[in-house]
């Protein structure tokens, strides 16, 4: 076809749609694994896709088919990471850099946002007490306006925490990096306690003018620790760990109290002596309570077996080292249970259960061993530490 000088070409309409709808030759369309190549450039795909052999030799920038569904298990080595402990094949799993999983799970950025504690514990065997030796905290995590933090240290005992088992250490002003050296101690804790506790060590933060804010915290288990040998820590502090809720209410712990059995085969009768109590719930709004001991020796008929000690005022760990006696014969004591209450002294209004506990053959663990005991050591003194609870199974409880 000519063209004159002048004159544009013409396409009609047909053999434009023509050029348009024939795109040549047809290319494969590419999947979408071609924009993501899992070798170095130069090493075709093909052989990528057919030499699997290759793969642990060749560096891989991204993540190969083998490990596509690492979801689910990225998720259990949290879980695992959370609570201090890594599956058996982790090792295998973490050889590559980008794929490291610290055996503490998020622990170790804790480190660097939160801080560490040092400190010392002993168990005390023969005077059933656990020495708690806070020493110092190193890089805590700023809490205040200025950058620093008014840190201190509380501890509770797990499973029943309470106010009554709390213990907390002075607080220091404007410090990220404070030295306490000072021993917080928790008297009456049994064998029993070290086997199955926790000890809970928290770093708060006090405010004046709200409510007290938490840095961190780590969690010993007692059983850990072998008895008269003082052992050390350095660790770093954890974000706040849930407090199982399934644990039952009624045996949250109100105090520890020390009770001494004897039966004397020449007065024909059980003594029971109340020595001291210790850790007891705050009652009253100054923070102590005015406590004394009820004592019932059941069943009892005649309602004669009330025994009651003297008040003391002000105090959450009162000594009475006072003693009872109740004339009983020996094969009778079987059928019977010691059952030893708590209050707290109020002028003017009822007085206010504190905790209690029940000593006999239907009991269990720690009460039941003391009971065993008394009655199989004739003319014995036998003293042991209880656990006081906030509620007595079948109790019925009036001042």
């Amino acid at each position: 076809m000519t063209l004159r000088k002048g004159e544009k070409m013409t396409i009609s309409i047909q053999e434009h749609m023509a050029i348009d709808v024939c795109p040549g030759p047809i290319k494969p369309i590419k999947q979408i694994s071609d924009y993501f190549p899992r070798f170095p450039r130069g090493l075709p795909a093909a052989v990528g896709r057919s030499s699997s052999a290759l793969r642990p030799a060749v560096s891989q920038p991204s993540v190969s088919p083998a490990e596509a569904p690492r979801e689910d298990d990225e998720d259990v080595d949290q879980l695992f990471g959370a609570y201090g402990t890594t599956p058996a094949e982790q090792p295998a799993k973490s050889q590559a850099p980008e794929e490291v999983v610290d055996p503490e799970g998020y622990e170790s950025d804790d480190c660097t946002t939160l801080g560490t504690l040092d400190f010392s514990l002993l168990y005390d065997q023969e005077n059933n007490a656990l020495h708690c030796t806070i020493n110092k905290a190193k890089g805590l995590k700023p809490m205040d306006h200025n950058g620093l933090a008014d840190p201190y240290v509380k501890l509770h005992l797990l499973p029943g925490a309470s106010k009554a088992n709390k213990l907390r250490t002075k607080t220091l002003r404007n410090t990220l990096n404070p030295t306490w050296n000072e021993t917080l101690t928790y008297y009456g804790i049994t064998d029993e306690d070290m086997i199955r506790k926790t000890l809970r060590i928290s770093v708060c933060d006090e405010d004046k003018f709200r409510h007290n804010e938490f840095i961190g915290e780590t969690r010993i288990p007692l059983k850990k620790l072998k008895p008269n040998q003082t052992k050390n820590f350095n660790i770093c502090l954890e974000k706040q760990l849930p407090i199982d809720k399934t644990e039952d209410k009624s045996l949250e712990e109100r105090g520890r109290i020390l009770i001494s059995l004897k039966y004397s085969s020449q007065k024909q009768g059980l003594q029971v002596g109340i020595m001291r109590c210790a850790h007891l719930a705050a009652m009253d709004a100054n923070g102590y309570s005015d406590p004394y001991v009820k004592i019932y020796l059941k069943p009892d008929e005649d309602k004669k077996s009330k025994h009651k000690t003297a008040v003391k005022k002000k105090t959450l760990n009162p000594e009475f080292n006072e003693e009872f006696f109740y004339e009983i014969k020996h094969g009778d004591l079987a059928k019977k249970t010691l059952e030893v209450t708590v209050w707290d002294y109020d002028i003017g209004k009822s007085n206010d259960f504190i905790g209690g506990v029940v000593l006999g053959i239907n009991a269990k663990g720690e009460r039941l061993k003391h009971w065993f005991d008394c009655l199989k050591n004739k003319d014995k003194k036998i003293e042991r530490w209880h656990t006081l609870t906030n509620e007595l199974p079948g109790a019925i409880l009036s001042d």
